[in-house]
């Protein structure tokens, strides 16, 4: 940061924010940009003219040349094509020039996006629009445009388009509960996210060394280093003085960019590091979060580092998660996941609580299809992130209000007498009253929900897309019900027991890695969706196609289109992976071994011309040889294997979980024992010690 430049003059100074739209703009274009945002209404010509040409200028002015329409497509990072600026004005000039119609809508080549099937491969063309409620921004010398994607036919292409579809209807669900609560104030109740995001940073030189990290963003071979993360110094420890140079530029550059970068800290493994925003609108915090995992990257770069966002670069520490924090607000500052201080606030909190406890248990399929892909899998249940099986951990307190309620017991807190919604007032319920349960996939924290699933590298859209969705059907329901109520009161309290009995199974407080509660979940009827391939099928379950249906979320197309992406993608993330390892062993790993072994043959011959004890050598070259012979017949299973690949998707999507991935592991076991054997300077890459420890 310029010594110069204080930081509220810094924070958002690349954005055409809402102070920057006030300063450049009519009133009257102004207002109507506004009118656009809480109505919902359409922009004329004429105020998209001001907007572009007010939009162009002041890009100009801060050295941009190009623009772009930035959209999020089905691959999970996103895109832009750069347009200029330029028109030629004759005599061999040019103008710069941007219109009104440039910047509301786009037509790149959409032919080479994933679609799922709802384009046909010669269809090339696609659609973006600007997405008003999202501010532009300026990256690199280019105008950023916040745009949705979609095919010629209108069929939704990218995250952002079933993202703002699922806002609108879980404000307009959360909008019928609260005028039942007599709020007649809110207009509108917007999802809020705050993602917290875990990465690793290593040396870009040894990177460079390393296959497998450049082509599949993890390391496949790498054998137990003599330290990991077992001494427990890493987790907050003081930032070293190279990554705490990389993550003041990060904050800065993200700071220009709006945003809201708050935390940073070691995280568990060596080498590994986690960033934080302060919450925003769900739509804003997708945006920021996709801009962010791209300028964590380029950052890196400038401080000759690499930023990996893979969920689980390493074997044997910790992986790297993305922590979804989830709640809801009105437009006028209230939390609906706060428990107030007054009888009708807890009321409403209760009933909110109760729509979000029944939507998780009623649709844990999903929630657990949206955090599924090859590089999760890694993660899910292996004693450092939660478990396959979605529970929702709610602390000794609440928890404590939730029994009473069921059970109508007295609740001690309360002067000894059992609750009565909407007319006692509960306990002070704070953020932090429990000890955080680490272990849960869905934790209450006083007033959000943690979403711990999601894994580091992929976009959040898709959890928040299904939490909204689910939110906004329990709440359809509860205003279907009470709406018709006689006694609004007594249905209130009759129908938060009845939801708290009916789903009380999703409820589990205790230690999400025990095998006891794997044991549990199952007598309870829970779902344990271990894998990718179990997962994914959840998309196409009728009920929940009926779900996305129903609220307008996506058409039926849209979601098989989604689920056929998915299959495809972890398939061709696994081949890629295997490719890529019979590539490492055949090039790198076999040559470098059998000519050590060579050599340290033709040592113990010479040594036993001259009469010196061998036994390192002959007892060395002897045990190299062996697993040398298991390394090759193994990588040429995985390699036949890997060319009998059903051509069939849903087929693949199962061959590869139970025959390459096992394949994979076999070869791994005999090349990571190969490197224990193998001198430091004839092994062919940089090892676990070098990559979590140079930085």
């Amino acid at each position: 940061m310029d010594s110069t430049m204080k930081l509220p003059a810094l924070f958002g100074s690349m954005v055409f924010n809402e102070e920057t739209m006030k300063e450049h703009l009519s009133t009257a274009s102004y207002n109507a940009w506004k009118k656009c945002i809480t109505d919902g209404t359409s922009l004329d010509i004429s105020t998209a003219n001001e907007i572009a040409e007010a939009m162009k200028q002041w890009a100009v002015d801060k050295g941009a040349t190009h623009f772009t329409h930035w959209f999020q497509p089905m691959t999970g990072v996103t895109a832009e094509k750069h347009d200029s600026f330029i028109t030629p004005a004759g005599g061999g000039k040019i103008i710069m020039e941007f219109s009104g119609k440039e910047l509301v809508r786009g037509e790149p080549d959409a032919s080479s996006f994933p679609s799922g099937g709802l384009r046909a491969t010669f269809e090339a063309r696609g659609y973006t629009a600007w997405d008003p409620t999202a501010f532009a921004f300026i990256k690199e010398g280019s105008l950023c445009i916040p745009t949705i994607f979609c095919s010629y036919s209108g069929h939704a292409l990218d995250k952002k388009t079933p993202l703002l579809r699922s806002m609108d209807e879980v404000s307009r669900q959360a909008i019928r509960i609260l005028r039942l609560f007599g709020d007649t104030e809110t207009k509108r109740v917007t999802a809020q996210v705050g993602p917290e995001q875990e990465y690793f940073l290593i040396d870009k030189d040894l990177y460079n060394q390393r296959k497998d990290l450049k082509t599949c963003g993890r390391t496949l071979f790498g054998a137990t280093p003599p330290r990991g993360q077992e001494l427990e110094d890493h987790y907050f420890g003081a930032i070293k003085p190279r990554v705490a140079a990389y993550m003041k530029d990060l904050d800065e550059t993200l700071w220009a960019l709006g945003v809201l970068s708050k935390t940073k800290h070691n995280e568990v493994a060596p080498s590994q590091h986690e960033m934080a925003p302060i919450f925003s609108d769900a739509n804003m915090a997708c945006d920021h979060n996709q801009l962010a995992m791209e300028i964590m990257k380029k950052v890196a770069d400038r401080h000759g580092l690499v930023c990996l966002l893979h969920e689980k670069p390493f074997a044997g520490v910790n992986g790297s998660g993305k922590h979804d924090n989830w709640s809801m607000g009105t437009d006028t500052g209230k939390n609906l996941f706060k428990p107030g201080s007054t009888p009708s606030q807890n009321a409403r909190f209760l009933l909110f609580l109760a729509a979000f406890i029944k939507g998780v248990d009623e649709y844990q399929d999903i929630l657990r299809a949206t955090v599924a892909f090859a590089g999760n899998d890694h993660r899910l249940g292996a004693q450092e992130a939660p478990p396959a099986v979605i529970s929702i951990f709610l602390g000794d307190e609440l928890n404590a209000v939730v029994e009473s309620i069921i059970n109508e017991t007295p609740y001690q807190e309360a002067g000894k007498r059992t609750l009565e919604i909407g007319v006692d007032v509960l306990p002070a319920i704070p953020q932090d009253n429990t000890d955080r349960n680490r272990t849960s996939p869905m934790a209450f924290t006083g007033n959000k929900f943690e979403f711990r699933m999601l894994g580091s590298s992929q976009s959040i859209s898709g959890p928040n897309i299904a939490m909204n969705t689910i939110m906004a059907e329990e709440l359809k329901q509860f205003a279907d019900e009470l709406e018709k109520s006689a006694d609004f009161q007594g249905d209130l309290q009759k129908l938060i027991k009845r939801v708290f009995t009916e789903h009380q199974r999703i409820i589990f407080n205790g230690n999400g890695y025990d095998d006891a509660w794997i044991q549990e979940a199952k007598r309870r009827g829970l779902s344990n969706l271990v894998s990718t391939p179990d997962a994914l099928p959840a998309y196409t379950a009728e009920k929940n196609v009926k779900l996305f249906v129903d609220h307008g979320i996506y058409t039926r197309e849209e979601i098989n289109a989604r689920a056929e992406i998915h299959i495809e993608n972890y398939v061709t993330v696994i081949s890629i992976e295997a490719r890529t390892m019979v590539d490492m062993i055949r090039h790198d790993i076999l040559p470098a071994v059998s000519s050590f072994s060579s050599t340290l043959c033709q040592r113990a011959a010479d040594k036993e011309k001259a009469g010196v004890p061998c036994k390192y050598e002959t007892i060395t070259a002897k045990e190299i040889g062996e697993t040398t012979d298991e390394l090759l017949e193994a990588c040429n299973k995985l390699a036949s294997d890997l060319a009998m690949l059903p051509t069939d998707t849903e087929k693949a999507l199962t061959y590869c979980h139970d025959v390459i991935l096992s394949d994979m592991a076999r070869a791994r076991s005999a090349a990571d024992q190969l490197e224990t054997m193998t001198a430091a300077d004839v092994w062919p890459f940089p090892v676990y010690s070098d990559l979590l420890f140079s930085v």
